[in-house]
Parts: structure tokens; C-alpha cells; sequence
């Protein structure tokens, strides 16, 4: 692990807790550590298989990741965690354009595993990706955590850290409707589709490693439930602390209300 200034190394149940300076030093540490474990995944097999966030909290890591010149991205496979239902892959606010504009687009020899969730018929296209994620172990999942506590779309009333499921459709909760306007995705609650399909719980636990990069004064609160709150589907995101190999970037504004950081 590199030793930048400023910053600060906990454990937090088994999960590595690295506190950064600012959103910009969080991204390039968070790139650093991910490129070592894209490296030693190729190294075993020959290939990567990654799932990949979305979202603002993850563009200073995702861009300080396709920024580097030592990860072959041509023996990279990527997964995204999830897109709302009947969103067409052009839109402004879909995961999918996310995905190709700032993974895709720049990492071109990458093999890229959309999840269409306009799909005519949807419970056809979740048997299709789940089948594509089971097909072979998943070496790294990057995972965000919501203003909720979410991980990827799985919100505290519909999280199950046991769900029998990889892939299905959830009803979004109403703080993560307004996440998204937040965010400038949409401009009203009206305009945000109220389904999405989405990886589980479950499915994201398959990967050998979790990358969690959490900047910002906004998910605060949800750090502090996650890493000092109870263990359970109530912050979703607090199973980062059960995870094998765990390793959390936040920046001194969502670690603001961690005792001994501000």
C-alpha cells in the first residue's frame, strides 16, 4: 500500500478502511490498489472478471483506473451492478451509457457485459446475465454505498444478504428516488423509473474482493451506519464488515462523522 500524505488506515470489522484527503486522492489511491488486484487476478487465470458502479461517487476512481497504462484491459471482463427497468441504453440517466463512456469508450479491448433493461422480456434477460455472472468466479466488484446504505440497487427493504437470486427486479426506495434527482439524473421524482434490476446482495458477495470508494459529505451518514451500525440489511452496506477481503476509500468529508477524523 502506498504511503500518501494525509492518509488514514483503520480496520473496521475485516474491512480495510483508507481515508484520503480529498475526492481526487481518493480516486488515484483507489485505482492504485485495484490495478494490483486486476494484475494478480490475471496472473492467476489469465483474466479479470469485474462488476462495475455507477454513479458520481464513483468518477474520480473510474477515471484515475482508465487513466493508468499498467492494467490490460483486453483480458478485463465487465459487469455493471444494475439499470432501471424499461430505460432505453441511450439515455441520459442509463447505467449502460455510463458504462460505455467511461469504461467501454476508453478501454476499448475490454469485453463488456451489458445488462439491457429494456429488455422485451425482462425475467428472460435476468436468466441471461445471471447465468453469464455464475459462469465463472468474479474477481472484484466495485461497490458504492447509497445515501441509504444501498449496494447497487439493493435498498434496506429489499436487501438479503442471503437471496437465493443474482439478478432481479426491486422496487426502489424513496430515498434512493431522490438520490438520483440529487445527482442531476432526472428532474423531478416523476421522471425516475420506480424499477430496476439489479445484482444482489448475494451476487456481489461472490466477488473475491470488494473496492468501495465513498466520497462525499452525503454519504457521511451512511459510512458512519455502515462501518459503526449494526450488521444487517437496515444499511445494506454494513456487510462490507463481513467481507473476506474488503478495502473502503473515503475521503475526509464522508469520514467526517467516523470518531478521531474530524
Amino acid at each position: 500500500m502506498s504511503d500518501e500524505p494525509g492518509r488514514i488506515s483503520r480496520r473496521f470489522g475485516a474491512a480495510e478502511v483508507n481515508i484520503l484527503p480529498s475526492r481526487a486522492t481518493l480516486g488515484a489511491a483507489a485505482a492504485a490498489r485495484t490495478a494490483e488486484f486486476i494484475r494478480a487476478a490475471i496472473g492467476r487465470s489469465g483474466r479479470a472478471r469485474i462488476i462495475v458502479a455507477t454513479g458520481n461517487s464513483q468518477l474520480d476512481f473510474i477515471g484515475a483506473l482508465m487513466d493508468r497504462e499498467d492494467v490490460e484491459m483486453d483480458r478485463v471482463e465487465v459487469f455493471h451492478m444494475d439499470e432501471y427497468v424499461g430505460i432505453a441504453a441511450d439515455h441520459p440517466a442509463s447505467f449502460r451509457l455510463w458504462i460505455k463512456t467511461r469504461v467501454a469508450d476508453r478501454a476499448k479491448d475490454a469485453q463488456v457485459n451489458y445488462l439491457e433493461g429494456d429488455a422485451a422480456d425482462i425475467e428472460a434477460e435476468i436468466s441471461r446475465y445471471s447465468r453469464l455472472l455464475l459462469a465463472a468466479p468474479i474477481d472484484l466488484a466495485f461497490v458504492g454505498f447509497g445515501e441509504n446504505g444501498h449496494i447497487a440497487f439493493n435498498d434496506p427493504p429489499v436487501a438479503d444478504f442471503d437471496d437465493p437470486a443474482t439478478v432481479k427486479v426491486v422496487t426502489l426506495d424513496p430515498a434512493s428516488l431522490r438520490q438520483q434527482i440529487g445527482e442531476g439524473h432526472f428532474r423531478d421524482l416523476e421522471s425516475v423509473p420506480k424499477t430496476a434490476v439489479t445484482v444482489t446482495c448475494s451476487g456481489l458477495l461472490r466477488a473475491a474482493t470488494w473496492i468501495c470508494s465513498v466520497p462525499e459529505i452525503r454519504k457521511a451518514a451512511a459510512v458512519r451506519q455502515a462501518l459503526l451500525g449494526p450488521i444487517s440489511t437496515g444499511c445494506p452496506a454494513s456487510v462490507v464488515r463481513r467481507h473476506p477481503s474488503a478495502v473502503v476509500f473515503l475521503d475526509t468529508d464522508s469520514a467526517s462523522l467516523l470518531p478521531g477524523v474530524a
